[in-house]
């Protein structure tokens, strides 16, 4: 039996599932939203993040002390919403447009029981480069908020620490040549396979409290026609850090240059550290959110129903009576928060 409350939930799940919001195309979901929030009589405002995106911020009435944060852009590719057994099924199930709707009816429930000290605030761009939460730290930096809520999958449980990431291009250059000639050129996909397989094997780093730090590539690209020499390759990558993203640049840049490379872009963040409400359990997590770049909002809390395990597959889902048991924490935990 699912809990009677005039938000339902799953219902507004696939709602928002059944809108593809896929990064860079986060406005029709967002729209969906505000009308959504506005309906149930929250103060809505829009802050563009470029010209046909924007980030949403929706206040309760009050001092918005506490602010419940969550990005609404997905991972391609879009399918729609299921109910099969136990779980929803969609793309965004639970990253993060399960989240989100959970979100939303504790807020229902707060305000129509005169908690009015918060506010939502969904963000665009997570999936990438976190372009959402960079422009709101900038564009709320005085909205003297204390503590931001931030809802990603994290098993129901609080997330006490998070590692870092490091995103990096790396460029090889070589010199095309005829295939059947090849001592006259010299591969850039040589220089560059020879320089993932060091990367591979290198040890980054190893922290007591976030454990190992991990690397994967996972885009490479180079070559013309096979029988051409290819003289130019390019791969991208990420390190899961446990320490700052300057070292792990710093040891990538030398692993790359004894193979001729060189890294052309690169962004990131240190490992985070989050705030656990007293008694509630906790756990560590490997994945990226948007929490390093919303540090003006306040202090950080990660919660949210369903397993990142299950984020960006092809069979992405949440377990109903988990994300319907995420509203009355979410509610519980403003209220804590507040009081």
């Amino acid at each position: 039996m699912r809990a009677v409350m005039s938000v339902d939930p799953i219902l507004l799940a696939r709602e928002l599932i059944d809108t593809p919001s896929p990064t860079g195309d986060e406005k029709t979901v967002g729209e969906l939203i505000d009308g959504r929030l506005t309906s149930l009589g929250f103060a809505t405002s829009r802050y563009p993040v470029s010209s046909n995106r924007f980030n949403l911020l929706a206040r309760a009435g009050g001092r918005p002390r506490v602010v419940l944060c969550s990005h609404i852009d997905t991972v391609p590719p879009w399918f729609a919403a299921r109910e099969e057994g136990e779980y929803l099924f969609g793309r965004g199930a639970c990253d993060t447009k399960g989240i989100i709707a959970a979100m939303i009816a504790a807020g229902e429930r707060l305000r129509q029981s005169g908690v009015l000290d918060f506010a939502f605030l969904f963000v665009v761009g997570e999936e990438t480069d976190s372009a959402g939460a960079k422009q709101a730290n900038r564009d709320l930096a005085s909205l003297g908020s204390e503590f931001v809520v931030v809802g990603e999958p994290t098993e129901s449980k609080f997330a006490r620490a998070s590692k870092g990431a490091l995103t990096a291009f790396v460029h090889f250059d070589g010199v095309a040549a005829h295939s059947a000639y090849p001592e006259l050129g010299d591969s850039a996909i040589v220089k560059m396979t020879r320089a993932i397989n060091e990367i591979n094997h290198a040890e980054w780093g190893f922290d007591e409290a976030l454990g190992v730090a991990t690397a994967n590539v996972g885009v490479v690209r180079g070559g013309v026609k096979p029988n051409i020499i290819p003289d130019s390759a390019e791969l991208e990558m990420i390190i899961r850090t446990v320490g700052s993203p300057e070292d792990a640049r710093a040891m990538l840049e030398t692993i790359v240059g004894r193979h001729h490379g060189r890294i052309t872009e690169h962004r990131g963040n240190p490992p985070m550290f989050m705030l656990v409400p007293e008694g509630e359990p906790s756990h560590v997590v490997a994945f990226n959110t948007d929490i390093p770049h919303l540090g003006n909002l306040g202090q950080p809390l990660l919660f949210g129903p369903g397993s990142i395990l299950d984020a960006h597959g092809a069979s992405e889902k949440i377990r109903k009576d988990d994300l319907v048991a995420a509203v009355a924490t979410y509610e519980r935990l403003v209220r804590s928060l507040l009081g």
